[in-house]
């Protein structure tokens, strides 16, 4: 028989083990509750963020289409506001025609010459003469910039002779170039070719020397040789101000040949201009001109092109736009 004391314990026991097996349902309801709070509220929070990323995303996208047609119809408004301008001033005779002929003279001018197939043979002959002479050029600018810019004996040997020659301005050499070479075609290869060449030589140069030492230090540490220097490091980091270079030439030769053509020319787009100031003809000289613009422009245009191109590696380049 059990004391009195004893029962008491036991039936404390049986009680609080009672209490537990009701009690723990419930607690465990309680945390079921809570947990699917718990995944509600992250459902909810994750559904405002990604509403959150899409509404951004949009906003985004929005933003890019509006900065893409600002790039692509913004550098138009100034020219052609500029020959409305023009057009209308003329027209209402506010500037003579007799001085300055409408855009709407210079472009029946441009049919008639076009329809003898004057204007397309002139542009031809100066697109060649400027390929040539800007190839010949350029090429000897790269090729005397890299060996300057890399051999410091070969620097020590030709960039002070380099640089006399550029300070001397190769338009006061036509007078020579027609004693010596006549007036055929080489005296204007001669001209757009030394135009060509120095832009592209100092900016080679300059770019080589400029090259950062601590990327040299750097591939020199990777075990790298001259030549794998000079081809993985020296030449991509003096890329652009080499593509600078390119481009500025590129503009020189359209100068120069702008000169070479009126020198007893007879045939490009010089000639044409010659040919119209014989013949009073102010709509062709004006047209001739801006066959000059357009053309530095479309060549520019190239040159950025393939800027772009040899550059997408170059974070100033990453969104497809050039220096």
């Amino acid at each position: 028989m059990l004391s009195r004391s004893r029962r008491k314990v036991l039936d404390f026991m049986m009680d609080a083990s009672l209490f537990a097996t009701l009690a723990t349902p419930t607690a465990n309801r309680s945390a079921d509750n809570e947990n699917r709070s718990a995944r509600a509220a992250s459902h909810v929070v994750a559904t405002a963020v990604a509403d959150g990323a899409e509404g951004r995303g949009g906003v985004a996208t929005a933003n890019e289409a509006v900065v893409r047609w600002r790039r692509a119809l913004l550098p138009w408004l100034l020219p052609v506001g500029l020959l409305a301008t023009w057009q209308v001033l003329s027209t209402t005779g506010i500037i003579s025609t007799a001085i300055v002929p409408a855009p709407s003279d210079i472009w029946n001018a441009a049919l008639q010459l076009a329809q003898r197939g004057e204007l397309q043979r002139d542009i031809l002959v100066s697109l060649r003469r400027v390929a040539i002479g800007f190839s010949v050029g350029a090429t000897a600018g790269l090729l005397f910039g890299l060996i300057v810019g890399l051999f410091e004996p070969l620097r020590d040997l030709f960039d002070r002779s380099l640089q006399m020659i550029r300070t001397i301005p190769h338009l006061a050499l036509v007078p020579l170039m027609i004693l010596w070479f006549g007036i055929g075609e080489e005296p204007r290869l001669i001209l757009v070719a030394m135009g060509s060449l120095f832009p592209v030589y100092i900016n080679t140069v300059g770019g080589i020397r400029n090259v950062d030492p601590k990327l040299i230090e750097l591939g020199k540490s990777y075990g790298l040789g001259r030549a794998a220097l000079i081809w993985s490091i020296v030449l991509p980091a003096a890329l652009q101000p080499i593509l600078v270079g390119i481009r500025y030439a590129l503009g020189v030769a359209w100068l120069t040949l702008v000169v070479g053509e009126t020198i007893a020319s007879r045939d490009g787009v010089g000639y044409l201009v010659q040919n119209a100031r014989e013949l009073l003809r102010i709509d062709i000289i004006v047209l001739a001109i801006i066959l000059y613009a357009i053309a530095g422009w479309l060549s520019d245009l190239v040159t950025r092109v393939i800027e772009r191109r040899l550059l997408r590696w170059h974070p100033n380049y990453a969104d497809g736009r050039s220096a």
